[in-house]
């Protein structure tokens, strides 16, 4: 991959790709096969900066544009998808309040908290190491940004009162600080999406609750169990966002939800990688048996390779899209680079086994397992696959507005 890489952006995939062999790649059947989170590997994350990805310079982190981050969680994804899926989380944490809010337009007063607010998570990320996650589902038409969601924060001295649930709240248990994105509770008045907040929650906050049973099909290691608030108490320095300035950005800056996307284009990438060499007789963990000589064999990898590089083409040019207040064609293509690279990923292990036949259903080699976790990529919201079906074709029929009488 060296698409014009800035020489930020390839030193910093050189290290991932360093971290990935040596490190990343090494434990990911062990945390799959008991579904633990891979706190290995976010200490190796740390230790070498990347958590800061994502926090701008000036506050001591590495200052990644939303394409880097992009192409570094892919490479991370290369090796092992559940690392990939939670760091995302994280680093949308920082993201949002960084770069992305610098984007939206804040009142003199609305900037000056924020920039107090922010420096202080920055430095729990700095100076401490601390890993935020981001739980979003509530199993509701809200997470979807059709409805306001369901949990709820009331302002009270110094804070707020916070109630409700999330599911499948990846980092469950291994995150230092929970950014929950709730609904203002304003007496007398219904909710309403413009109210939403977003509000970090640290582990130890009495009436936080975690429950729930861990054994899905696939990124297992992401540990995403239900979150219970029951009055939970939020400093009002626990902001991540001023009030109302995430129903902003979720109108005006909506490559903010592409950020999943990165993961499962890595997967794929990583099945075609086995694919060929396996069928060269050169995978690891298996005998040098040559398979490439068939013509079945060529046939198939042939159409991984095209699949392959429609979905790169597409990644990497909505990437390089991603801005503040984008055209409607390059959020049309986003959605478009959305649906085919979470179906594309599983269709990329799909092939690869068929192919490689019986021997890639072993758990000793990887490809089983990225077809397990593969395969969770279209469901996951904001941008399920039937979503984005959905809103291509409405948005491609009707422009703003319209209306059939």
């Amino acid at each position: 991959m060296n698409h014009d890489l800035t020489s930020r952006q390839q030193e910093l995939l050189d290290l991932v790709d360093r971290l990935g062999r040596e490190k990343f790649a090494p434990r990911r059947a062990e945390y799959d096969r008991t579904a633990s989170f891979p706190f290995e590997n976010y200490d190796d994350l740390r230790e070498n900066g990347l958590l800061g990805l994502c926090i701008p310079e000036a506050y001591g982190g590495l200052g990644a544009d939303f394409e880097t981050y992009c192409l570094v969680s892919q490479q991370i994804a290369r090796y092992c998808g559940p690392t990939a899926l939670t760091f995302n989380m994280h680093s949308c944490a920082m993201m949002w309040s960084g770069r992305l809010a610098d984007d939206l337009p804040m009142d003199t007063e609305q900037l000056d908290r924020h920039e107090r607010r922010r420096s202080e998570h920055f430095a729990r990320v700095i100076e401490q190491g601390a890993i935020y996650a981001q739980p979003f589902s509530e199993g509701s038409a809200a997470a979807a940004g059709h409805a306001p969601f369901g949990t709820t924060a009331r302002k009270v001295d110094g804070g707020w009162l916070m109630n409700g649930r999330k599911i499948f709240a990846s980092l469950s248990g291994a995150a230092d600080y929970y950014g929950i994105l709730c609904t203002e509770d304003v007496p007398g008045q219904k909710p309403d999406m413009r109210d939403t907040l977003y509000l970090a929650v640290p582990k130890e906050a009495d009436g936080l609750e975690i429950n729930g049973d861990w054994d899905p099909l696939g990124m297992r290691a992401t540990v995403s169990r239900n979150l219970i608030m029951k009055d939970v108490f939020v400093a009002d320095n626990m902001q991540l966002m001023p009030r109302g300035i995430y129903f902003q950005a979720a109108s005006a800056w909506p490559h903010m939800f592409f950020t999943l996307a990165p993961t499962y284009m890595g997967i794929a990438e990583a099945a075609y990688a086995f694919t060929v060499s396996y069928l060269r007789g050169e995978a690891p963990g298996t005998p040098p048996v040559k398979r490439r000589m068939f013509p079945t064999k060529q046939i198939t990898t042939a159409e991984m390779y095209i699949k392959l590089e429609q979905m790169r083409a597409l990644f990497r040019r909505v990437i390089g899209e991603a801005k503040y207040k984008p055209s409607k064609e390059e959020r049309l293509r986003t959605y478009a680079a959305q649906f085919t690279i979470m179906e594309g990923a599983n269709d990329m292990c799909r092939l690869g086994i068929r192919t490689c036949g019986g021997q890639s259903m072993l758990k000793s080699l990887p490809l089983e397992q990225l077809y397990r976790d593969s395969r969770c990529g279209s469901l996951m919201l904001p941008w399920t696959a039937e979503l984005c079906l959905d809103r291509l074709g409405r948005e491609t029929l009707y422009e703003a507005g319209e209306r059939d009488d």
